[in-house]
């Protein structure tokens, strides 16, 4: 996938303030905006959203007191995404509660001055949902920040076109429908053996896959060393257990 990635290092982030707590997948993103007034002038001056991503970051460390900015990744209008916290990393920006659900995602916009996103902050904004879910295990969903938190965030401009389904500027077609079965909602893992038709869907995959692997719908001991080793051949983390990132890893590929 193409990404036009701003890295902490090139656009000056300051260092956090401790570890960040991992996560191996979310159920999608969430789109923000700063909800403040946006210079217009960024559009032609890809020197202010430098400046503003890093007066971002300072608002969040020292006005808010967290360890960093509070977002995975910022979208500027010059179509080039800023690296917060990054892929696998805990965002801070949802909401108490709602950060392990969602990664979070800011498109450089306001309340005032430049409101209405342009194509270029549209298309950074899907870039790097792409990116996430190819580095961050990054379910389907893509949902305002208002969704679940009390707020105006992220504007009516943004949310309107979040809620058409976050389509591509320029006639792309709207967001796909997963293709594949979606996660269940529970990561199935042994002891004890889990049963159910989820265990046996994912089972039925591994075999098409090449996996020797009973599609009995019972996760037990044999379930849980192909998905390690599944988990190490994808280069995920190796825990047994099939979380999302690990069901959504199951169909990446065409089986061949």
């Amino acid at each position: 996938m193409a990404i036009d990635l701003v890295t902490r290092r090139e656009w000056g982030a300051r260092q956090p303030r401790g570890s960040y707590t991992q996560i191996s997948s979310t159920r999608g993103v969430k789109v923000h905006y700063t909800g403040g007034r946006v210079d217009p002038r960024i559009v032609d001056d890809h020197a202010r959203c430098v400046a503003l991503v890093k007066s971002i970051q300072n608002s969040h460390m020292d006005g808010n007191g967290w360890m960093d900015i509070g977002y995975s990744l910022v979208a500027c209008p010059h179509r080039k995404v800023f690296e917060g916290r990054g892929p696998r990393r805990l965002p801070a920006a949802n909401g108490s509660g709602l950060n392990a659900d969602h990664y979070a995602v800011l498109g450089l916009v306001g309340s005032s001055g430049l409101v209405q996103p342009t194509d270029g902050i549209l298309h950074g904004i899907l870039d790097a949902v792409e990116y996430l879910r190819e580095r961050g295990g990054a379910g389907r969903e893509i949902k305002g920040h208002r969704d679940g938190y009390a707020t105006s965030c992220p504007g009516e401009p943004l949310y309107a076109w979040v809620r058409r389904g976050a389509p591509r500027p320029g006639g792309g077609a709207p967001n796909p429908p997963e293709p594949h079965p979606p996660f269940p909602g529970r990561t199935l893992r042994y002891p004890p053996v889990m049963e159910g038709e989820d265990v046996r869907t994912w089972q039925r995959r591994m075999r098409e896959r090449g996996w020797k692997l009973d599609a009995d719908g019972l996760y037990g001991p044999r379930s849980r060393d192909v998905a390690r080793a599944f988990q190490q051949e994808k280069d995920l983390p190796v825990t047994g257990a099939v979380d999302r990132a690990t069901w959504n890893a199951a169909w990446q590929e065409p089986v061949t």
